[in-house]
């Protein structure tokens, strides 16, 4: 690459990251549904047909911050499993847990954006999955390790929900039993069903310590999942 293009190549990385900040900065000022390329534009002095050369579409800039979002929750988590991986399974699974919630408590506008009420108009594409899976995929991996190695205790599960308990771990999460994936995805949604009521306020003159309520639920989570309590 040519010093030219290097200085090209530096000086669209420097203005894509100022046009994600501004963006950022009107969600939290104003919800992902007034998101304006115009308003993000004439905030940093752009017209608005060079800032159309980053960013095409509102849609497009909505679903390169998603995708942040969900990589930023997705490295925090992952790198506190990195410092307990040698723990046994529910430590693993309560340390990713606690993790998400900071990172939502620290993000409140960005954890709005993946995990609050959908952009009317906006259908998130495909390329939003492999960094929405992150964290799911963290705790699939926790269950199927303890799995293999004996220390999971396969829950209950209705004959009639077996076929799509199957199809789930078709799916998703092979190498599991299929009692297990149905159970992992009802863990999942009450994880972000916590975090959400913290967030939104809907623990509000209900729970007061609510670090200590969470680490204890996200610990029922993992034995109704089959976590062996070590």
């Amino acid at each position: 690459m040519s010093t030219t293009q290097g200085a090209r190549a530096r000086a669209r990385i420097e203005v894509t990251a100022a046009i994600k900040d501004e963006a950022r900065r009107q969600l939290a000022a104003e919800g992902a549904a007034k998101l304006s390329l115009r308003a993000v534009a004439r905030e940093l002095g752009m017209v608005s047909s060079a800032l159309y050369r980053y960013f095409p579409s509102r849609d497009d800039l909505l679903t390169a911050l998603i995708i942040d979002a969900y990589d930023s929750v997705g490295e925090t988590a992952e790198v506190a499993h990195a410092k307990v991986a040698d723990a046994g399974p529910l430590r693993r699974w309560t340390s990713v847990c606690e993790a998400v919630r900071g990172w939502a408590l620290a993000h409140p506008h960005e954890y709005a954006l993946i995990h609050g009420s959908p952009v009317p108009g906006y259908v998130a594409p495909e390329t939003t999955v492999p960094s929405a899976a992150r964290v799911a995929l963290l705790l699939i991996g926790i269950a199927r390790g303890a799995h293999q190695a004996g220390m999971l205790t396969e829950p209950s599960l209705p004959a009639d929900l077996h076929p799509e308990a199957e199809r789930m771990v078709e799916d998703f999460a092979g190498g599991l039993p299929p009692a297990v994936a149905v159970a992992l995805v009802a863990a999942w949604a009450e994880l972000y069903g916590l975090i959400s009521f913290e967030l939104f306020g809907q623990f509000r003159r209900v729970v007061e310590d609510r670090e200590l309520f969470f680490r204890h639920a996200v610990r029922r989570l993992a034995l109704g999942v089959g976590l062996a309590d070590v």
